[in-house]
């Protein structure tokens, strides 16, 4: 079954209530789902607190199996350390931020910040450095394989990348609507895409696997 980890829904800029686009996504062929709507400083604990809400009702039954998240957007690099630690505070099991993609004027300086604050994972980081990878692997910060429209053209360099210094790589989708989500066939299309071989696009699930685990057992 596939792990996402990055998705979004009508409380920052995807199209669907948090409950529809849960169900959407277990159709699909998703067993966990992290929702990881954007925010900043004027709407994380407004966001995160009905997240919450409702991660912490489906969870209590069969089915797919949901992560409160959020995904530190467009935030000044020197606030994303403050953020995260107010994001952890609130409740947030995994914490992720919108990265240096190619396709947006996200402010230079945010990977490294996202790396050095300790996040989760770094969301679609463009054509991040080697002097980041190499940090994001001290710090345990997982870089992002992403399946969307735009942000994945970097996909082969972030691999290439993580790869020879050792970086784990995760493979989400970003969805914003029904149609983003993918299931782990469509992944593994993806990552062959981005040049990985069998075993590392085994490891790259395995790293999906492994963080959403971690964020589970910090929701009990």
């Amino acid at each position: 079954m596939m792990i996402d980890l990055h998705s979004h829904t009508f409380f920052s800029d995807g199209c669907l209530i948090p409950s529809e686009l849960a169900r959407r996504a277990e159709v699909k062929g998703v067993s966990v789902l992290a929702i990881t709507d954007h925010v900043d400083f004027s709407n994380y604990d407004f966001v995160l607190e009905r997240v919450l809400k409702l991660t912490k009702s489906m969870n209590q039954h069969k089915g797919i199996r949901l992560i409160a998240g959020a995904e530190i957007t467009h935030v000044p690099p020197e606030h994303i350390a403050e953020l995260t630690t107010l994001l952890r505070k609130a409740g947030a099991e995994i914490v992720a931020v919108h990265g240096e993609t190619i396709t947006e004027p996200v402010a230079p300086g945010t990977n490294r910040a996202a790396i050095d604050a300790g996040v989760d994972f770094l969301a679609h980081p463009g054509i991040i450095s080697e002097e980041d990878v190499k940090s994001a692997v001290k710090n345990g910060v997982s870089l992002e394989i992403t399946s969307r429209k735009g942000h994945s053209i970097t996909n082969g360099h972030v691999a290439k990348l993580s790869l020879y210094y050792g970086a784990k790589m995760i493979i989400n989708t970003d969805s914003h609507a029904p149609g983003d989500l993918i299931n782990k066939e469509e992944a593994r299309k993806v990552l062959i895409g981005a040049g990985l071989i069998a075993e590392e696009i085994e490891a790259t699930f395995r790293n999906s696997e492994e963080l959403a685990e971690r964020a589970l057992k910090h929701s009990l």
